[in-house]
């Protein structure tokens, strides 16, 4: 049986699927697993033991692409995420086995259909995920934590990039499409004041977002030995490397935080208050420290109407100074802790 998982989205979004691959493996041994996803995230799937083939698409391919992806002896698509577009696509393919929610009103393209509300939040988005596999009349068992893998050689690549600093070495990642972001000036100032103490710190992100933290930041003082910038410098697999060997990963709840958890690297996540980025659906699989402001749960964000705008900025540097020095004495527990 070939059956193709689709999520063409964002790292973390790949990342909590691979459970699926992974249960399909155990459940049926003989199977072909492949993956649609975006020419971006597609690397985090190279040399995976689950995952057999990669196909790549992008949401503005015309429908005769998208159609082909699902070609070539494809058993049966989940759809992981109802993407109309690419549901489509597997139906004009004929695709035998399409499973899907149920919930949607373009569902009618899918012949096998999953009735479960992700919007209730009730539990892990990776559980979710796996909970789709009973559209192939199976029965899923525990979630297991996604992992991903690195050759020798890209570890060793990774451990270089850090030779210039000291140890524990720290990854701080001031970007994120999703969530909302902590403010650019605390990001610098945390980096800055773990320099300072002596640690090794580095800055990760895409070119667009260091852009932005050099325009935020432009008033500040530059930035002091004992701190890499490799913001737009990285290809995804090399961001894989230095994060490999950092000791402690910082970041809102994004992509690198997902991926320091299935490298077994302990993180520090902040996460905002929006109900749609509750840690108890898009929590890192790993250990560490996730702080939440105390505040109450909120449908979106209002800006500065809202009572409680200033959210993220409750969040002290010296708190997440604190979280890191509370993982790097040896603790080993994912602790929420409302700020």
């Amino acid at each position: 049986m070939n059956v193709l998982i689709v999520r063409p989205d964002g790292i973390g979004d790949v990342l909590l699927s691979l459970p699926v691959a992974t249960q399909l493996r155990s459940l049926l041994p003989r199977v072909t697993i492949g993956f649609i996803t975006s020419p971006t995230v597609a690397p985090l799937l190279e040399s995976h033991p689950d995952v057999d083939y990669v196909r790549t698409i992008g949401f503005t391919d015309p429908l005769s692409e998208l159609r082909r992806a699902f070609s070539q002896g494809v058993d049966a698509a989940i759809f992981l995420k109802p993407f109309r577009r690419l549901m489509w696509a597997a139906w004009l393919a004929r695709v035998p086995v399409r499973v899907a929610t149920g919930y949607r009103w373009y569902s009618l393209l899918a012949n096998r259909r999953v009735y479960e509300h992700r919007s209730e939040f009730s539990k892990h988005e990776s559980e979710y995920n796996v909970e789709m596999l009973s559209g192939l009349k199976l029965h899923p068992g525990k979630v297991h934590a996604p992992t991903l893998v690195l050759t020798d050689r890209e570890r060793s690549a990774g451990a270089l990039s850090w030779a210039t600093v000291s140890s524990p070495r720290i990854v701080v990642h001031p970007g994120g499409l999703s969530a909302r972001r902590w403010r650019t000036e605390h990001y610098r100032k945390l980096a800055v004041e773990l320099a300072r103490t002596g640690y090794g710190v580095m800055l990760t992100g895409s070119q667009t977002e260091w852009d932005q933290f050099e325009q935020d930041a432009r008033a500040s003082f530059p930035l002091p030995a004992g701190i890499i910038n490799r913001m737009g410098q990285l290809s995804i697999r090399e961001l894989m490397g230095v994060i490999a060997n950092a000791h402690v990963v910082v970041s809102g709840a994004t992509g690198p935080a997902h991926i320091a958890a299935a490298l077994k690297i302990p993180t520090v996540s902040l996460f905002d208050p929006r109900r749609n980025n509750l840690p108890v659906r898009w929590k890192p699989l790993g250990t560490g420290i996730l702080l939440r402001p105390d505040v109450p749960t909120c449908d979106k964000c209002l800006g500065e109407t809202c009572p409680y705008w200033d959210c993220l900025d409750r969040i002290t540097i010296d708190r997440v100074v604190a979280a890191i020095g509370q993982i790097a004495e040896g603790s080993s527990d994912l602790t929420v802790l409302h700020i």
